[in-house]
């Protein structure tokens, strides 16, 4: 067994290096700090990385500084080439044992990819896409889909329990990745669902707050309609997922989907709705701006 697996199985603090410190990355990368862990950071930005030297972490200089001497190595990163990039540049400092995990959301073919690659270089290699936002990366709460070979999974898993409640291993490679975008296509509609139903409250003249509270708890509700209605109906548009990452996601979900020769027609709704958003210049406010949009068009006469 090499030196990073005895020390992945026998030690309760953990060597981490941690790849992108953005608005989910880095109050994730906090929760694993708080849990004991020695966590070495990196970003593009090195401003990010440096606001959690005061958390505890160490910052690195580059990626292979992050990488070198970690048990386990975590990437999240906005979009598929940014992984690949990623992954292209530690590759050659990673060594046999080592664990990389990707908690971004990017393609499928992509995470079988890179797990094929790594596997033959000694690497194990997770996908672990999340959903919750920056409230559930904070709060440790996020939900984490993961796909990799089971055993690597539950080697994970005690680091996955820092940062999320419920944590799910959904097969092999790639399979974290397909749940994931299964999970923002029902993001996606619960969204607009929640926006049309507070414009139409709105247009009949009700207290669109009391409406929520009102539907809210019946079979209406959705993590949409009770976190993201209330900043609906005040016109706060600050992020907790940004739309550009959201029309990203969805973009994946239409590859996948023509791929596999599905037409869904819901997807293609809310593909047009955050690109109409992005449109007006909310592509770097929260998913919940889409109401932007829909104020658009509902109030064509």
């Amino acid at each position: 067994m090499s030196c990073a697996r005895a020390r992945f199985y026998g030690a309760s603090q953990m060597e981490i290096g941690w790849i992108g410190t953005g608005i989910m990355g880095a109050p994730m990368a906090r929760r694993l700090i708080g849990g004991g862990h020695r966590v070495r950071v990196f970003n593009r930005s090195p401003e990010k990385a440096r606001a959690l030297a005061a958390d505890g972490a160490m910052v690195a200089a580059d990626t292979a500084a992050c990488v070198a001497g970690a048990d386990v190595v975590f990437i999240m990163v906005p979009d598929t080439p940014d992984v690949e990039a990623t992954v292209a540049k530690i590759e050659p400092a990673l060594k046999t044992g080592q664990l990389v995990v990707d908690m971004s959301t990017i393609s499928p073919a992509a995470e079988r990819t890179i797990a094929t690659r790594l596997k033959a270089a000694g690497v194990d290699y997770l996908d672990a896409p999340v959903s919750g936002g920056d409230v559930g990366a904070r709060d440790g709460t996020l939900a984490i889909m993961v796909g990799g070979d089971a055993s690597v999974f539950e080697r994970a898993r005690p680091l996955f329990e820092l940062m999320g409640k419920r944590i799910t291993h959904m097969g092999p490679s790639g399979a974290g990745q397909m749940t994931k975008l299964a999970n923002q296509i029902a993001v996606a509609i619960n969204l607009e669902a929640a926006a049309e139903a507070i414009k139409f409250a709105k247009g009949g003249g009700l207290d669109a707050s009391r409406v929520v509270e009102a539907i809210g708890a019946g079979a209406a509700a959705s993590w949409q309609l009770s976190n993201l209605g209330p900043k609906i109906i005040a016109g706060d548009y600050r992020p907790g997922f940004f739309i550009k990452l959201i029309r990203k996601d969805l973009r994946l979900v239409v590859e996948a989907a023509r791929e596999s020769g599905l037409a869904l027609p819901g997807l293609s709704l809310m593909a047009s709705m955050f690109n109409a958003s992005a449109a007006l210049d909310h592509d770097l406010d929260g998913t919940q701006a889409v109401a932007a949009a829909l104020d658009r068009l509902a109030d064509v006469k």
